[in-house]
């Protein structure tokens, strides 16, 4: 699985190509799907440009978005002030405006009645870890386990989400993002690459947009991975 993470809480001064919009992102997600992209993770902002759990926000950026890659798997970020669980459940009559899956962080207080909330109104729920620490007993709805891990806890996060059962996707930020994602190409696992992990391309240099740094992780991926 390659995922792009389009935007994230990044915001327009951090890098030019950033796409907050509903239009931009259809056109990165587009862009992306062309390269061997099945899901692209991203985080809907208001008119002012905020992350934004807000029902008819989201769905008109998920309904945007889903028009230009019909089949992408597309994940949001639950990670906004406010009540959640409340804003959540007011997805549920969105029908094409609903997001497949969400990301909820297993470290954040509150985080089990969050992925209630996502259950109960038919999106798939993305358990987020990036600290060592038990998930415990997996929620409803928990389809996948996305790792954000440095090149350095990787390997013991992994060895407490393998023997969970669900599909992991690991990945790092920043400095991190390359190392990872090479050493997550290599054991098979799910990556992921966008301008939410890094600005950089792997010699430090700036990246154009999304679609630089994808291209670059799937030939990165294709090689990475065992023969």
């Amino acid at each position: 699985m390659l995922q792009a993470c389009l935007n994230g809480s990044r915001t327009a001064e951090e890098h030019p190509a950033l796409p907050l919009t509903p239009e931009r992102l259809a056109e990165d997600a587009a862009d992306v799907a062309a390269l061997g992209v099945t899901s692209v993770h991203l985080h809907p902002r208001d008119v002012i440009g905020a992350p934004t759990l807000v029902g008819p926000e989201v769905a008109t950026t998920i309904a945007t978005v889903r028009a230009a890659v019909p089949g992408t798997e597309i994940s949001v970020s639950t990670n906004v002030p406010g009540d959640r669980a409340r804003l959540i459940a007011s997805w549920a009559p969105l029908a094409a405006g609903r997001p497949d899956i969400a990301s909820v962080h297993v470290s954040e207080p509150g985080w089990r009645e969050l992925a209630r909330a996502l259950h109960q109104v038919g999106v798939g729920v993305e358990l987020v870890v990036d600290i060592p620490d038990l998930i415990g007993e997996l929620p409803p709805g928990a389809a996948r386990i996305t790792v954000t891990a440095t090149a350095h806890n990787a390997e013991e996060l992994l060895r407490q989400v393998e023997p969970l059962g669900l599909p992991i996707l690991l990945h790092g930020r920043d400095a991190d993002a390359w190392p990872v994602f090479v050493y997550a190409a290599r054991l098979e696992h799910g990556v992921r690459m966008g301008l939410e992990d890094t600005l950089t391309m792997p010699d430090g240099r700036k990246a154009r947009n999304n679609t630089e740094l994808v291209a670059m992780a799937r030939r990165n991926q294709t090689a990475k991975a065992p023969s």
